[in-house]
């Protein structure tokens, strides 16, 4: 990256992630510090971008459609009962 393109910035981090960037440098998969700290921010960027498409892909379109046609809304307590009995676990047998 060109120098005139870096911006020099301070930050202070708990103790276990700076330990965590050690090992990574340490390790050989990045070569210096700063080099860690711009992957995260990268793989920070790309998951708000992949959020923001979910928004505005699936979310809104599914709003709208509750918003047009709202008997087809299920209650909150419906659902959460739903997913409940989906995932417990059944009760163990006795013989």
């Amino acid at each position: 990256m060109p120098a005139s393109r870096i911006e020099k910035r301070t930050f202070s981090l708990p103790n276990t992630q700076g330990k965590y960037i050690d090992r990574l440098v340490k390790s050989g998969a990045y070569a210096s510090a700063s080099e860690v700290v711009r992957g995260g921010l990268r793989a920070l960027e790309a998951r708000d971008r992949a959020v923001d498409r979910w928004l505005r892909d699936e979310v809104a379109s599914a709003y709208d459609a509750i918003e047009a046609e709202p008997d087809r809304a299920i209650p909150a307590d419906e659902v959460f009962a739903m997913v409940r009995a989906r995932y417990q676990k059944p009760a163990s047998r006795k013989p």
